[in-house]
């Protein structure tokens, strides 16, 4: 029984360790780019939080080694000094190197506080619109599409 407490305890100790050297400590460089504009290249940042579709995911320093497809939504980054950039992102990749660099690359990006809500709502109602009209499955799955990132458009700007 004692050891098993001595066990219980070294795991425990390790686990802490392990835990203090994942937390905020430590920065990661973060490139984020997209066809229309640079929003961070190679700057320090905490934390990131992006859509993906195997579900949305925070990444921290030290994080896995992991690429992802992003899906349509917010890309929130939270900068060393306090601030949090929230960019809606219509598609693209994420990296997540093992020198704890990440890299976004996204279709189309724009910071949420210049998204013009009833333009999203214009833009979802087309779309749908669109859907209905559809007169063969190609022009169907791309009004599903626009549907999909007009919906999260429509929910970014809210």
């Amino acid at each position: 029984m004692a050891a098993l407490r001595s066990m219980s305890r070294l795991l425990m100790n390790r686990n802490l360790s392990t835990t203090i050297k994942r937390g905020y400590a430590e920065d990661m460089s973060f490139t984020f780019a997209s066809g229309n504009q640079v929003f961070y290249d190679g700057q320090n940042v905490r934390q990131v939080d992006v859509p993906s579709f195997s579900g949305s995911f925070g990444i921290l320093p030290k994080h896995v080694p992991t690429l992802a497809v992003l899906k349509p939504g917010v890309v929130s980054v939270y900068e060393n000094e306090g601030n949090v950039k929230k960019i809606f992102v219509s598609s693209g990749t994420v990296t997540i190197n093992d020198d704890s660099s990440v890299q976004i690359l996204a279709e189309e990006a724009h910071p949420v506080e210049n998204i013009d809500a009833a333009a999203a709502r214009d833009l979802l109602s087309k779309a749908q619109s669109q859907f209905s009209s559809a007169a063969n499955e190609q022009a169907k799955a791309e009004a599903e599409i626009a549907i999909e990132v007009s919906e999260a458009l429509v929910k970014a700007a809210e």
